[in-house]
């Protein structure tokens, strides 16, 4: 069954309809053309704005003609869920992702750039904490049970986004994919590490896992010999130090702490 409208709603829909698509919408016979031209270029300047501060790389590569096209085609086309003018940037990845279809003036890594470039805000704006420094995981970390902070991202991209800019524009992604890491640390800085696909994979897998064994965490490469198993050993212990001093990875609580603290799990556990 359509939905009944009461007189002052299709008013409002007939209005909204004018600003964000106007080639398709004349507006309400009651609004003059005039007024109705100053409601887009507000709404179209205020959505451009905070778009091209998230995003500038990406407005810097599609240039003057096509970057204003594309904030009038999300205007036109993405119906926003949120009231939130900070979470318009997840918006626009979604758009992007699910609406925007195949248009073959955008650059091919169109999407994976803008991802790249949301992930900063997302975790600047984030409530989580990085974990709290701990001195049993700078002493012993491969004793530890370990979980990855909730303010560390693994990414894997076709394309290298964290080279691409106005005087690097690939047609083609490379043979190999780009590993990313990008955290919040206590000074809630975001930063941004390239790094191995190895790295990778023990970050993810963490990820998935919330918490594990440090030492089990590199089961996977044991060697057979005796010196390259101590030469890796140190490997491992160096790479999980100084995660620990990022702050990408945390402890988990000894079982005696807890009980002591009266918590089932510590300040640093994995939500």
């Amino acid at each position: 069954m359509a939905e009944e409208l009461l007189p002052f709603q299709r008013l409002q829909r007939a209005f909204a309809a004018a600003i964000r698509d106007p080639q398709n919408h004349a507006g309400p016979d009651a609004a003059p053309p005039q007024r109705l031209q100053i409601y887009r270029q507000l709404a179209y300047n205020n959505i451009e704005s905070f778009l091209s501060t998230g995003f500038p790389v990406v407005k810097a590569i599609l240039g003057d003609a096509a970057w204003p096209a594309l904030i009038r085609d999300f205007l036109r086309r993405r119906q926003c869920k949120t009231p939130y003018l900070f979470e318009l940037g997840e918006e626009f990845l979604s758009y992007l992702q699910d609406e925007r279809g195949r248009n073959e003036e955008d650059p091919p890594f169109l999407l994976e750039l803008a991802h790249y470039e949301w992930v900063e805000l997302a975790l600047l704006t984030a409530e989580a904490s990085p974990p709290e420094e701990n001195a049993a995981l700078l002493e012993e970390p491969l004793s530890q049970t370990i979980y990855l902070s909730e303010l560390a991202w693994p990414l894997a991209y076709r394309f290298p986004v964290h080279r691409i800019g106005p005087d690097y524009v690939p047609a083609s992604p490379p043979a190999e994919p780009t590993f990313l890491l990008v955290y919040r640390d206590r000074g809630d800085e975001v930063n941004f590490l390239e790094i191995g696909a190895g790295a990778y994979q023990l970050l993810n897998e963490l990820q998935q896992a919330g918490a594990m064994e440090a030492g089990a965490a590199f089961s996977a490469t044991a060697s057979a010999d005796e010196l390259d198993r101590q030469a890796l050993s140190r490997s491992h212990r160096e790479l999980l130090i100084e995660l620990a001093k990022l702050s990408v990875i945390g402890a988990c609580a000894a079982p005696e702490t807890q009980a002591a603290s009266g918590s089932k799990s510590g300040s640093g556990a994995p939500r």
